[in-house]
């Protein structure tokens, strides 16, 4: 998703009234497209698509099954569980980024969706200033300061680093607990040691 256009959301659930009820709701804000279950919404899903609502309890793929694909194809695609089913223990283990109880209202879809486009770029945003720490570290403990002086592009990395930092801090004073959640997801699945 760029700053110019909208972001682009999936709906997946089995009943197509529900569907395209939701797409309705949010076609004036967003690009929305619609799956009637998991192999159709599995066809549709690629790097394009930032968000995905999905039912748990479909026919054939579940809703369970489909995120569970998402993941291993390791796109950067926020999923929220769109759900009547009740959640359980078995959601601990489950690695989508929110859970709404069914029904939902307009609001409750918007401001989900909106959350998740939030902490989103806010893992960008962060992915990016850790890389760039990275290089201004190691230009710090590799050059002369004389010659940091004097570099047009390493001040330039320094404004950078400046900007993306005042741009972390104002987005994560608008954090909630469920922001917190959601946006390091990823960051704590990525960086937990694997098992051999």
């Amino acid at each position: 998703m760029s700053g110019t256009e909208p972001a682009t959301v999936l709906v997946v659930d089995d009943e197509p009234d529900v569907a395209d009820a939701y797409a309705a709701q949010l076609q004036d804000e967003f690009i929305v497209s619609t799956a009637y279950g998991g192999q159709e919404a599995l066809d549709k899903i690629d790097d394009a698509v930032d968000v995905v609502l999905l039912d748990r309890r479909m026919p054939g793929i579940s809703g369970d099954e489909v995120l569970a694909k998402i993941r291993e194809r390791e796109l950067r695609i926020r999923v929220a569980m769109v759900t009547a089913v009740d959640p359980d223990f078995d959601i601990i283990e489950m690695p989508f980024d929110d859970y709404v109880i069914k029904p939902v209202s307009r609001e409750d879809l918007f401001e989900t969706i909106n959350r998740l486009l939030r902490t989103s770029e806010y893992e960008e945003r962060l992915r990016r200033y850790y890389a760039l720490t990275a290089k201004h570290a190691t230009l710090m403990a590799n050059k002369p300061e004389s010659e940091l002086a004097e570099s047009d592009q390493f001040r330039q990395l320094e404004s950078e680093l400046g900007g993306i930092r005042d741009a972390l801090n104002d987005t994560i004073s608008e954090f909630d607990d469920d922001d917190f959640a959601a946006a390091f997801r990823d960051l704590d699945h990525e960086t937990s040691p694997t098992s051999e």
